[in-house]
């Protein structure tokens, strides 16, 4: 329905802009006096989000579909700041889009972007209310959520891939969508810390947040959104064997493990001397026991260090 929608055309900026004469524009702020916080941010302005649309869809937009899940490819389009600031419109993206092949699935994230827009419009409260009731297989509240909320925020969970994604927020402002859904989930789902904690979060370092998508993104993981399979969690270490097998998102990341070869950079925890030697903690969570089967390969229990009081929680 959405698709068949008939759009406004994309129009030219204005040349003059009018502003109330009776209120004064005030002092314009120095640049100088703002600091971001993420080092790695992308260039901001209409100029700059032009030319990166321009340059996207002339090599990367029409393997979207393909490559999207690639943690390592990074091969996003990495639009959504500019789409957050209005430094380009949803509409010019996607009439810009829609004139080549293969950029389907790219056009129905943007109607995604949508959908959560008019979630939000029609009932502002669901940016910090549940939009419908946990699941019922939600898990227990832990009796330590600060000790597991802080090691998530800091990316020291002794999960790589969760820790990847998280390192990846605080140094970019930015992070991989699959990594998001990833690190959500192990919130919500694994440590059973509310969703609101985890979007509070996201929305300090985003430089793309945006109040409807992160608040409708963060409840579809935790179950009380939209999504109809509201059981649905996901492993992180199954998601790194799909997809990001090298284990090469990982160490961009998680510098402590840049020398570590795959299998072993995505469960570190297969071997204590590893981690030893890394000092990448081991994890707040209970992992499996299985090791990569191989000559001189014995199977290991590796328990997390709980907080007093705190069981360790399966993943």
């Amino acid at each position: 329905a959405w698709a068949q929608a008939q759009r406004r055309a994309v129009l030219a900026a204005p040349t003059p802009i009018e502003t109330p004469t009776e209120l004064p524009p005030g002092p314009r702020p120095d640049p100088a006096a703002t600091h971001a916080d993420s080092i790695d941010l992308p260039p901001g302005g209409e100029t700059a989000a032009r030319k990166h649309l321009e340059a996207y869809l002339a090599s990367g937009a029409s393997r979207y579909a393909e490559v999207r899940d690639d943690l390592a490819a990074d091969a996003t389009s990495r639009l959504s700041p500019y789409l957050r600031f209005g430094c380009v419109s949803a509409n010019e993206v996607v009439t810009a889009a829609a004139r080549l092949e293969g950029t389907q699935e790219l056009v129905r994230q943007v109607a995604w972007r949508d959908f959560y827009g008019q979630l939000l419009a029609h009932d502002p409260t669901i940016a910090w209310r549940d939009f419908r009731s946990p699941p019922d297989d939600a898990p227990a509240r832990p009796a330590h959520p600060g000790y597991l909320l802080e090691h998530w925020q800091l990316g020291r969970t002794g999960i790589p891939l969760v820790d990847a994604g998280m390192r990846q927020l605080r140094r970019e402002g930015w992070m991989h969508n699959r990594a998001r859904m990833v690190t959500a989930s192990f919130l919500t789902r694994r440590l059973g810390i509310e969703w609101q904690r985890g979007a509070e979060h996201f929305m300090r370092w985003l430089v793309d947040g945006d109040p409807a998508n992160n608040s409708g993104g963060w409840q579809w993981v935790a179950g009380t959104g939209t999504d109809p399979r509201r059981s649905r969690s996901f492993n992180p270490v199954r998601q790194a064997e799909r997809f990001d097998p090298a284990g090469t998102y990982v160490r961009r990341y998680v510098r402590e493990l840049a020398d570590v070869p795959a299998p072993w950079i995505l469960a570190p925890w297969w071997d204590p001397d590893l981690l030893r030697a890394t000092g990448y903690p081991a994890p707040i969570v209970e992992v499996p026991s299985s090791k990569p089967s191989g000559p001189g390969v014995t199977p290991l229990r590796v328990d997390a260090p709980a907080h007093p009081g705190q069981a360790p929680l399966p993943i």
